[in-house]
């Protein structure tokens, strides 16, 4: 059983036993005022790599938690290529994301929330839809969907909160 944030659950399958630790980053961003998503890379069932954004605290763009997590994971590879891993992330990913996921040829990606603003899954726009020439990713999302949601809407609120200065 694990038990932090808002949350406890027992994991019912390795889907969502990986989902809680990328959720886990997320809980870091979200305490380090960043947009709370995180990410994990698995390979051969044990996490190689964790990511989660820090936008702010790099003032970086790109440094979202999937592109951070993939850099890690092909260091602890010693390879750009990202064969036989699964990215777990807590939202979907934005089209950078997407763009890396297919250059680093990972074979699967599963997803918790949809993100209706950047989403590159289908939300906002479909990368993964069209046939790319040298690789295709299987895709699960909506693993423990509502919790990832749940944490993006907490941030955003207390966000709006103390820009109020209620807090």
């Amino acid at each position: 059983m694990t038990t932090y944030f808002p949350f406890t659950i027992v994991p019912q399958n390795d889907d969502e036993r990986f989902m809680l630790e990328a959720l886990k980053q997320a809980w870091k961003a979200f305490q380090n005022k960043e947009v709370p998503v995180g990410a994990v890379l698995v390979h051969n069932g044990r996490i190689i790599a964790r990511g989660h954004n820090q936008v702010e605290m790099l003032k970086d763009a790109t440094a979202h938690a999937e592109m951070l997590c993939i850099t890690a994971g092909e260091v602890a590879l010693e390879n750009w290529r990202l064969a036989e891993t699964t990215l777990y992330t807590t939202i979907e990913p934005c089209s950078m994301c997407a763009g890396a996921l297919l250059l680093t040829r990972i074979p699967t990606l599963v997803w918790g929330a949809p993100d209706i603003r950047h989403g590159a899954n289908g939300s906002w726009v479909d990368l993964f839809a069209q046939q790319h020439p040298t690789h295709s990713v299987t895709i699960r999302k909506g693993i423990l969907g509502e919790m990832c949601a749940t944490l993006m809407r907490d941030f955003f609120l207390k966000r709006r909160e103390d820009k109020d200065g209620k807090n």
